[in-house]
């Protein structure tokens, strides 16, 4: 199995991010990029070069006016007198139909969901070329492999069409499934991060023709807290194409794989060619955010129930943080994937 990454995605290097109230360390830090990288190669995985398919796989999900504000708003915000370092709103809009201001202080708050998606000199064109990581992935199984890996950091899957959000710019799991669309293809999406892929149900909400299914810790008293309850089923003719399957914290190995075993079967009932797997591993007992509790085995287990669908997999790097056994979590992965 081919594994993507371009060395410009470790220049993003976000310093802080709020949480309860207080300013913390940000963990999406550069150093995770190591650790998957010898966690891939530990299991076997060969890395390739990441082609630029230019932006206009990006766009089909993302609006240019956002794409403008991400492309620009560091620089303007240098232009603030007493501004902060990184780009980090303080003001939000109630609704997304609201007047779209000049200030970039007014679009930071439009376009930024939350206090964990700190924008610096070089988030751009990291974020860039973590999106084509993904497509070339993509591009990879459309050519005829059985499954390829794209370690995207920064990672997308709270990212909505329009509106960054923890730790998240491009939504680099929906640019590879509307790809897959626009090659004919129905995909789904299977997100096993700890936390709701709440941007990527958010683009696809509406849409018949991708499916949506994330299993993670419930939200209920969580991030993100608004969305990935298990009533969220899509809307309009897409109802029935968004599952959620949210778990009680610390649930371990036997509940998260039951509850994927359901996602799975819904996979099946969707008629799926391809399945994009929203690989987070921050599920782990051991992950810094320490919500559910995985074992290293149960991401063996994982891994192995994807590859027991037999379907071909575009497998995309969400979360997953710092900790000794975030490569040895990867390589669990992958080796159960491929002896699966």
């Amino acid at each position: 199995m081919k594994l993507f990454f371009d060395e410009a995605q470790r220049l993003h290097n976000p310093v802080n991010f709020l949480a309860s109230g207080a300013p913390q360390p940000n963990p999406e830090q550069p150093g995770r990029v190591q650790a998957l990288l010898d966690g891939a190669k530990a299991a076997g995985l060969t890395q390739s070069t990441t082609e630029d398919h230019g932006m206009g796989p990006i766009a089909r999900v993302h609006s240019a006016e956002y794409v403008h504000f991400l492309q620009h708003i560091y620089k303007r915000w240098q232009r603030i007198e007493g501004g902060s370092a990184e780009v980090i709103p303080n003001i939000h809009p109630d609704r997304r139909t609201v007047s779209y201001p000049k200030s970039a202080v007014g679009q930071a708050g439009f376009h930024m969901a939350d206090t964990a998606c700190p924008i610096s000199e070089h988030t751009f064109h990291s974020a860039y070329w973590s999106a084509q990581t993904a497509m070339s992935a993509t591009n990879d199984v459309l050519a005829g492999a059985k499954a390829a890996y794209a370690l995207c950091r920064p990672p997308g899957h709270h990212a909505f069409s329009d509106l960054a959000g923890g730790f998240c710019f491009f939504n680099n799991s929906a640019i590879a499934a509307a790809h897959l669309k626009q090659n004919g293809l129905r995909a789904a999406i299977v997100d096993v991060d700890l936390h709701h892929g709440n941007g990527t149900q958010g683009i696809f909400y509406g849409d018949r023709d991708v499916l949506t299914v994330s299993i993670h810790a419930d939200p209920i008293r969580y991030y993100p807290f608004f969305w990935g309850h298990a009533h969220e089923r899509g809307e309009g003719d897409a109802l029935g194409t968004n599952l959620n399957l949210p778990l009680k914290m610390g649930t371990g190995d036997e509940g998260f794989l039951d509850a994927l075993d359901k996602g799975l079967e819904r996979v099946q009932q969707f008629g799926t060619d391809i399945v994009v797997v929203a690989l987070g591993l921050d599920a782990f007992e051991g992950d810094p955010f320490g919500g559910l509790s995985v074992s290293q085995q149960g991401f063996a287990e994982i891994g192995k129930r994807f590859a027991q669908m037999d379907l071909p997999c575009v497998m995309v790097q969400e979360g997953g943080y710092l900790c000794d056994e975030l490569g040895d979590n990867l390589t669990a992965f992958m080796s159960g994937f491929q002896g699966g």
